[in-house]
């Protein structure tokens, strides 16, 4: 299978030696995704605030694959504070229909760039 670089300017870039996703045949892996704006590279203020742009940048990076949220077999969060589980579990519930996808909720000591919320996927392409 042919392996595709994903990348869109809808999300920001990739601040190290990787891409935003990758897609092999139908399915599309991302990279984890912060809470910054892809336009500024600023990071927003704030768990709310960091999971909703994380979320939109993720999305941003499936519509590209020709994916979506509602499309993600499973997701992977991370959170400097697991304190914040009930905050993201209200956020994510805005971005993703049901049937719910498999999830995992890490909790780290720190994140890039100061980050407090980071969010990867695995994807289909229908």
């Amino acid at each position: 299978m042919t392996k595709q670089i994903i990348h869109t300017s809808n999300a920001p870039a990739a601040i190290g030696p990787y891409s935003q996703a990758v897609k092999v045949g139908n399915m599309v892996f991302t990279s984890g995704q912060l809470g910054l704006d892809p336009v500024t590279g600023e990071l927003a203020s704030g768990i709310e605030a960091q999971a909703h742009q994380a979320f939109k940048n993720l999305d941003a990076i499936l519509k590209e694959a020709g994916s979506s949220l509602a499309e993600v077999d499973i997701f992977t969060l991370y959170e400097t504070d697991v304190a914040d589980f009930s905050a993201v579990n209200a956020i994510m519930a805005q971005y993703v229909p049901e049937p719910f996808p498999a999830r995992s909720t890490v909790g780290v000591a720190s994140l890039p760039k100061g980050g407090i919320f980071e969010i990867e996927a695995v994807a289909q392409v229908q």
